[in-house]
């Protein structure tokens, strides 16, 4: 009922047309501080103590001002976007910029689902208990601001360890009734991007909405694109003390995935693709409703109920690179594809409290709400695809796997900002989690129904911040937060006939720890912490022996931490004759590290207690020079990244697929350019990968298929902006 209730009343209001815009950040955007250096304006900054809702006060954030900084934009360059955040490790096989896959303090980086994926507030993960990825993207053209704050926030907007990602959409000019922005990009390998906005105010009505294309034909061989996303946000100032928002957007892309590439297939050609029949394409529908009232002069409420509706698909000819994919001799035909299609019904209903008041003379801020949640994942896996050629989702044969995550979850969280002087606060808070999700379905390789699976999410999380101002531009911030990563979907499907899945499975748990010191002067500003990062219960697959014979478990196998160092420092200064020049580096160090754990591989289990993680290197670096005079700037991007081992056992010599063995350090250059004409006119200009350097980043195990999927060599990028 819950559902079908939120969704009748998202679509009545959308209908409706008198009430919103993006969720809740454009009557906020005022609390968020620009830093200012020397008349220059810095691209990276921090959240204020209060923002909105939400307690921020002693937690490490990240605001990453898009309309200032110099990237690719068009192609959603992480490693360039991302440049100043300290720490953040970029998956990058997709270089046309569809996915945006990254993590930060040793996580994986598969589609951001380490992550609280978030739109104007707004949960974007596809099903935060079953499949969290997030496969729903957003035109960076779109986006004013991304907001990032790490762990220790995760009491008040999810337990997720990675932190919370939120892009903050662009409104429309209050200062007219009709405003227009026009994007147009041009690049390398094919690549062509539109966007197109609409927006302005009238009477109480603010209003944005945008159209978005982009089309490539990929840096390899059948890595052909296409992408298509589409925003509506209104917001309704109903009254003094309230507002009403509403906004649908969409995104879709077909990708035509190339295939992997063993290590002697890459040394001799990175762009040669292995496949030509793999297809990949999400749809993705976020509609949402929110409600601001200010009840009072020290209290603020928000309401907030949305949606993640759509489809994962994919046809594959899903096997390692050691097979080709050619016509059998006897059939004259390919052989049959494997189609899978996942359909995300994720609902969430949130409720927001913040309120100041004075304790013991002293000023003081609560934060508290509830958050209801109600999923249902259907997958359907394997099914026996055509043997053509084209994207073609129609079956042959039946699915090979057919079944239902669902969901019903219920948080309450609360924290508490408390000053115990005018310049030290601690701000303690809990998180407290009540649901359970269900598997049920059938597998076709397994005897009989699927016996029904529960797994409970119920229990607390504590945490707490501290933040101590040394003066009004210096402060040292810490806390510690616990965190937990539910058992997802593909943790619990068995592979085979040989597997089981453990009855007493349990979610991954940990915490997040972290001491900074962040401030500025006038010409330097800077970010410094130390983190420490455990990570229990992780899932994986153990041999399990039962007389003479034997069967793989799905069970927790080990416990995780990472420790590290993350660093941000940028210096500002005028050079002559209106010159004016920065520097900065964004680096970071990780130490990853199996604490205890087992591994299978083939019949035996393997001690892996003081490996590394996979996927963590030691080093994460970047550092750049930007100059700018007058309505020039450019800035020259080096990004450097250590190796990493692909396997829990860490294996160096690589095997015959690719898909384990060392993956390289790699060293990078970039230079994006900008000219700001005049308020109307802006031309960006970008070489990516400046030395065409042929690299890859990681050897999945899994999706899109095991093996090295290259990243993208040196292109160019034009784009012309135009506003009106």
């Amino acid at each position: 009922m819950m559902k079908k209730y939120i969704l009748a009343s998202v679509l009545l209001l959308l209908a409706a047309a008198s009430s919103a815009q993006t969720s809740i950040d454009t009557t906020l955007q005022r609390d968020i501080k620009t830093v200012t250096v020397g008349a220059t304006r810095i691209s990276i900054s921090s959240l204020p103590p209060v923002r909105g809702t939400y307690l921020m006060s002693g937690k490490k954030s990240e605001v990453i001002g898009l309309g200032n900084l110099d990237a690719n934009i068009a192609e959603r360059n992480a490693r360039q976007i991302f440049a100043k955040v300290p720490g953040v490790f970029v998956y990058d096989m997709d270089g046309s910029g569809n996915q945006l896959s990254i993590a930060t303090r040793g996580l994986d980086p598969h589609r951001g689902w380490e992550f609280n994926m978030r739109r104007d507030g707004i949960i974007t993960n596809s099903d935060m208990y079953g499949y969290p990825a997030s496969h729903y993207n957003i035109p960076m053209e779109a986006v004013e601001r991304i907001e990032l704050v790490r762990g220790t926030g995760s009491l008040q907007y999810g337990a997720q360890f990675g932190g919370m990602l939120n892009y903050v959409t662009k409104t429309g000019d209050t200062t007219r009734q009709i405003g227009l922005e026009s994007i147009h990009s041009v690049g390398s390998f094919g690549m062509m991007s539109s966007f197109h906005a609409l927006g302005g105010k009238t009477g109480r009505l603010q209003y944005y909405a945008y159209h978005s294309r982009r089309h490539s034909d990929g840096y390899r061989d059948n890595a052909r694109s296409d992408y298509n996303a589409q925003g509506v946000h209104l917001q309704y100032q109903a009254g003094r003390q309230l507002s009403l928002n509403a906004s649908l957007t969409r995104s879709i892309y077909q990708y035509q995935l190339p295939g992997p590439l063993t290590d002697s297939l890459f040394a001799a050609n990175p762009r040669a693709a292995t496949r030509t029949r793999s297809f990949y394409s999400p749809e993705i529908f976020i509609p949402s409703l929110s409600a601001l009232w200010q009840a009072g002069p020290h209290t603020s409420l928000q309401w907030t109920i949305s949606a993640v509706l759509g489809a994962r698909n994919s046809v594959l000819f899903d096997q390692p690179a050691t097979i080709p994919d050619t016509i059998n001799t006897l059939t004259l035909q390919y052989a049959h594809r494997q189609v899978d299609i996942d359909r995300f019904n994720s609902y969430t209903a949130e409720l927001r409290l913040l309120h100041h008041y004075r304790l013991a003379g002293m000023a003081a801020v609560f934060a508290g709400g509830l958050q209801l949640m109600n999923n249902d994942l259907h997958r359907r896996q394997q099914g026996k695809g055509t043997t053509g050629t084209d994207y073609d989702l129609s079956l042959a044969g039946s699915w090979g796997r057919d079944l239902h995550f669902k969901t019903d979850n219920l948080a309450f969280f609360a924290e508490q900002k408390i000053n115990i002087s005018p310049t030290w606060s601690i701000s303690p808070g809990l998180r407290i989690e009540m649901g359970a999700s269900q598997m049920s379905g059938l597998i076709n390789y397994l005897p009989g129904p699927l016996p029904p699976l529960r797994i409970d999410h119920r229990f607390p999380l504590f945490g707490v911040n501290t933040n101590w101002d040394l003066n009004e531009n210096s402060s040292i911030y810490g806390g510690f937060s616990q965190a937990y990563r539910p058992v997802i979907f593909k943790d619990l499907i068995p592979g085979s006939v040989l597997e089981r899945v453990d009855d007493n499975i349990a979610n991954a748990r940990g915490y997040n720890a972290e001491l900074g010191y962040r401030g500025r002067t006038e010409k330097l500003y800077w970010d410094l912490s130390l983190f420490a990062l455990r990570y229990n219960n992780r899932p994986g697959n153990l041999v399990v022996e039962e007389g003479n014979d034997f069967y793989i478990l799905k069970t927790n196998v080990g416990n995780s931490m990472t420790i590290g160092v993350e660093a941000f420092a940028e210096y500002q200064c005028h050079i002559a004759h209106g010159l004016k020049a920065s520097v900065f580096t964004s680096s970071s160090w990780f130490d990853g590290r199996y604490l205890t754990g087992l591994i299978r591989t083939g019949s035996e289990n393997r001690d892996i207690s003081g490996n590394r993680i996979e996927s963590v290197p030691g080093w994460i670096s970047r550092s750049g020079l930007s100059l700018r005079k007058g309505s020039l700037s450019g800035t020259l991007l080096y990004s450097y990244t250590a190796e990493t081992f692909a396997d829990p056992l860490n294996t160096v010599q690589p095997s015959a697929t690719g898909s384990v063995g060392i993956v390289p350090a790699y060293h990078l250059l970039d230079f994006n350019g900008t000219w700001r004409m005049n308020r109307s006119l802006v031309v960006r200009f970008s070489i990516n990968n400046l030395t065409n350097l042929s690299y890859f980043t990681k050897r999945p195990a899994f999706y899109p298929g095991p093996g090295i999927w290259p990243s993208d060599g040196r292109s160019v990028v034009l784009t012309l902006g135009l506003t009106m």
